[in-house]
């Protein structure tokens, strides 16, 4: 995860990319991007901070878009409105309220921009922070419709009443942390800030041989010590929906993320994380 932003006001210049993206071994997609990345780049910022984003779409690119900011409020008719390739729009706004939080292009058809990549998180901390801790990741989960290769993603797919994602990923890419896990210490904290981008499936996010002592769900607090010793074991986030869990690992080994929704698991929707060198037999 990015570390907090200094400062008070952050002016943030994000430019819009049209461009071709490899989501799993042999799988291009022509994606619609924010600053060229999907997801695009996390914002870090705690709660009284003002964020002026400069929003540019060059005039290379070929379609209008615009950016929808959870953490706002503003009117949707005034920033977040479309701008056409070659021009650009300051949204500025106040962040109140503190959460892991989805932003997007809100540009109809809205979920075709969605499932095409244009989509990203905001974490805004409390006024006072969020206690330190040992490894922090953010880990957006999302969904791929595979069109011909190299072109957009299928919006009719997309739009289907029962959906049927061909990748379900995290952080864009298909297997990633599967294949180059996520390095941290054993019984040491971790915490990791999690949304669901969708646009169409929930997720059920779960780090299997793990306890999550501390959740926060849209708002609603988990935490360590409570009066009962609860815990959970699953984070259920229907789509723009965010939190942030925390673990230990208890001992060498790895650790699988994934969404308990197993029948995505197969198609992407899988990550290691790596306590100590990965053997617990050590």
């Amino acid at each position: 995860a990015p570390t907090l932003l200094p400062g008070n006001v952050h002016d943030i210049d994000l430019v819009i990319e049209e461009t071709t993206m490899t989501v799993a071994p042999g799988y291009v997609v022509g994606v619609w991007t924010f600053g060229g990345t999907v997801p695009g780049p996390t914002i870090r910022v705690k709660v009284g901070d003002t964020v002026r984003v400069h929003l540019k779409n060059p005039a290379t690119n070929k379609l209008p878009h615009s950016i929808d900011f959870h953490a706002s409020q503003v009117a949707s008719n005034d920033e977040m409105r479309s701008i056409n390739p070659g021009e650009e729009l300051l949204y500025v706004w106040k962040a109140e309220y503190a959460g892991v939080w989805m932003y997007h292009c809100g540009t109809a058809p809205t979920l075709h921009h969605i499932a095409n990549g244009m989509y990203g998180m905001v974490i805004v901390e409390p006024r006072e922070g969020l206690p330190k801790v040992d490894h922090e990741f953010a880990i957006v989960q999302s969904e791929w419709y595979l069109g011909p290769q190299g072109q957009p993603a299928d919006y009719l797919k997309a739009s289907a009443a029962a959906p049927a994602p061909d990748f379900v990923v995290f952080n864009g890419v298909a297997n990633q942390y599967k294949d180059h896990p996520l390095h941290v210490d054993t019984g040491k904290r971790v915490r990791i800030f999690v949304l669901d981008a969708g646009p169409n499936v929930d997720s059920s996010f779960h780090v299997v041989g793990t306890i999550f002592d501390t959740v926060i769900k849209e708002g609603i607090a988990l935490r360590p010590g409570n009066a009962g010793n609860w815990g959970s074991q699953a984070v259920d986030l229907a789509p723009a929906q965010g939190a942030i869990v925390e673990f230990k690992p208890a001992e060498d080994g790895l650790y699988p993320m994934v969404t308990h929704a197993f029948n995505f698991v197969g198609r992407g929707a899988l990550g290691l994380v790596q306590a100590g060198d990965g053997d617990p037999t050590n």
